[in-house]
């Protein structure tokens, strides 16, 4: 894509440009039917009075007052979606200006507080990795991205995922027109809703109705016209075998007919996300494979769509009073409800799978955004083998290029398998742990990676960096501090292997206890096969390095105070921190310390 924001700027300027356009042309219109209207008024004053010309020449300006109805309407259509698109790239520039949180759709409602790093690493809530990523138009792809996010996908599925993401980067287009589906698309589509209406047992299962009723349908047209020569009889005949079908099938024509209104509503929805999706060629396979899926018996499921929702819109007519009575003679809503059973009993059962489908283009769409919003990031190299991760200039994918300060982390395999993390306050250790952990999140998702390169095996993961107490559950914060030191520990003992993030450990207890504890499940990780960082402001805890010999190694943090001011310069050294600043901190704030 060359520059994204040179790109996105070009394009968001080219969509203002269409909406003023469009709204100019919108007011000639309006202004042309107020025309039209007092021409049409004009020429029947005129013709009432006896003039000349007479009334009926104002049906000509009330013909073009209706055609020109029809051209608002239009034009209001293309403005609506033009000032979406105008929405869309300055969304867009948003996340490249690092402006964007609190823009997007946040992810609350897939928090998950007992999964053991989601709300550490900031996957979801404002300012969160799934705002900066997601760009779902359905629950069903927020709900793909997310899973993505929540756990490690196997090697082969990441590469997989990757060629996909890699075909994607470059096709703003496909991403803008999904954009474009409609402002309330995510809350259209209810596909919990939708998967159980597909999946119902069948309840009008008539297959002699199917036959019979397009019959007497045809029989009532015949009968009908026998009627209009005098002979009334056999359309008597007719609407009494009718009323016998119509009385049998009754209750089960009904609930058909009252239960797939909202499931219409959201297959309308999906039908034009899939329809988009249809028109792109793929050379990934992942991508191919999930084009192919989305087919039913060899038909695009746009079209079986588009057949259910004809039904639909052709039932809707029973609601004219004037087409009511001929509806009943043509038993219009029965062979309509029998239709749409029809319909739910050959693509019923691939709802699911169009859901699924979708959700899982839609989330590489996501994440194809993402990579083509930063090109200068590399996809990682997965391997096989022991637990490694070799990270060289790795940067928080949350934070601006211009204000993210670069490390390199090595562990497993040649490097420690933990690294001890010692600094002063406000130095860095805890954004480290993040950086670490939303790299390990990204490259197993099938991302691209804020990094110069990234080498990872396929990694579980776990985290205690954000826990609180509970007022509600009476648990005090060290309490859900070593419940979730457990969870880490009972995650290390499976597969594959975990990568541990452990900040500040057990600091809610004495220096003593703090020390042995630590240590001891440190040791317990490792010997786990597990690997990791721990992070500490107590230089008694930098010591667990030493006894681990061979498989842990100090690093740290510093700062420097100036003229009362204190800075920072964010990068990791060897060796273990040699002060803190903690009282000079006290007395920046004005306590006498």
């Amino acid at each position: 894509m060359g520059d994204p924001h040179a790109e996105y700027t070009a394009r968001l300027a080219a969509r203002r440009e269409a909406v003023a356009r469009l709204v100019r042309r919108e007011e000639r219109i309006s202004l042309l039917r107020l025309a039209c209207m007092i021409a049409a008024a004009a020429l029947a004053w005129i013709g009432i009075r006896g003039g000349v010309p007479s009334p009926a020449w104002a049906l000509a300006p009330l013909a073009g007052f209706a055609v020109l109805v029809a051209r608002h309407w239009d034009t209001t259509a293309a403005r609506t979606r033009a000032e979406r698109a105008v929405a869309f790239y300055r969304r867009g520039l948003d996340r490249l200006e690092g402006t964007w949180a609190g823009g997007g759709e946040t992810g609350d409602r897939l928090r998950q507080p007992a999964h053991p790093y989601a709300d550490d690493l900031d996957l979801f809530g404002q300012g969160s990795l799934f705002e900066l990523l997601c760009t779902a138009r359905t629950g069903a792809g927020e709900d793909t991205l997310a899973a993505w996010l929540l756990a490690p996908a196997p090697p082969d599925e990441i590469r997989a995922r990757q060629v996909a993401v890699e075909e994607l980067r470059p096709r703003i287009d496909l991403r803008e027109d999904l954009a474009l589906l409609g402002a309330d698309v995510r809350t259209a589509v209810h596909p919990e809703a939708l998967r159980a209406w597909a999946s119902a047992p069948i309840c009008l299962h008539a297959p002699w109705a199917r036959y019979l009723a397009p019959l007497l349908a045809v029989a009532a047209v015949a009968g009908g016209i026998l009627w209009a020569f005098g002979h009334w009889q056999p359309l008597a005949v007719v609407v009494a075998c009718e009323a016998l079908v119509a009385l049998a099938l009754r209750r089960r024509v009904q609930h058909v007919v009252h239960t797939v209104e909202q499931p219409g509503s959201d297959l309308r929805t999906l039908g034009e996300l899939l329809a988009r999706v249809e028109r792109e060629r793929f050379t990934a396979p992942r991508l191919i494979a999930l084009r192919a899926r989305l087919d039913t018996e060899g038909v695009a499921p746009s079209r079986q769509i588009a057949r259910l929702r004809r039904c639909i819109d052709l039932l809707d007519a029973r609601r004219n009073q004037l087409f009511a009575p001929i509806g009943w003679l043509l038993l219009w809503t029965t062979q309509l409800a029998l239709a749409i059973e029809a319909w739910r009993a050959a693509c019923g059962p691939h709802v699911a799978d169009w859901l699924a489908a979708a959700g899982e283009l839609e989330a590489l769409c996501a994440l194809g955004g993402y990579a083509g919003e930063h090109p200068q990031h590399p996809f990682p190299t997965i391997v096989e083998g022991a637990p490694q991760l070799d990270g060289r200039a790795l940067g928080h994918p949350l934070l601006l290029a211009s204000r993210c300060v670069p490390n390199d982390v090595r562990l497993g395999r040649e490097a420690p398998h933990v690294l001890v993390v010692s600094g002063s306050n406000m130095s860095g250790k805890s954004t480290l742990l993040r950086t670490v952990g939303l790299a390990a999140v990204l490259a197993q998702a099938g991302a691209p990676v804020p990094a110069r390169a990234l080498t990872l095996t396929q990694l579980a993961m776990g985290a205690s960096i954000r826990l609180q107490d509970s007022l509600q559950a009476g648990t005090s914060r060290f309490y859900a501090e070593v419940t979730r030191v457990k969870q880490l520990v009972d995650l290390a003992s499976g597969a594959p292997a975990l990568l541990f993030l452990l900040d500040e450990l057990f600091h809610g207890t004495n220096s003593h206890d703090r020390r042995i504890g630590s240590e001891a499940v440190v040791r317990g990780l490792l010997d786990r096969g597990a690997i990791g960082l721990v992070t500490t402001h107590d230089l008694a805890i930098a010591a667990v390095a030493d006894d681990l010999a061979g498989r842990a190694a100090n690093v740290h943090f510093e700062d420097q105070l100036t003229d009362g001011t204190m800075t920072f310069d964010y990068r990791v050294r060897p060796g273990v921190v040699t002060k803190s600043n903690a009282l000079e901190l006290m007395r920046a704030v004005g306590l006498e310390v």
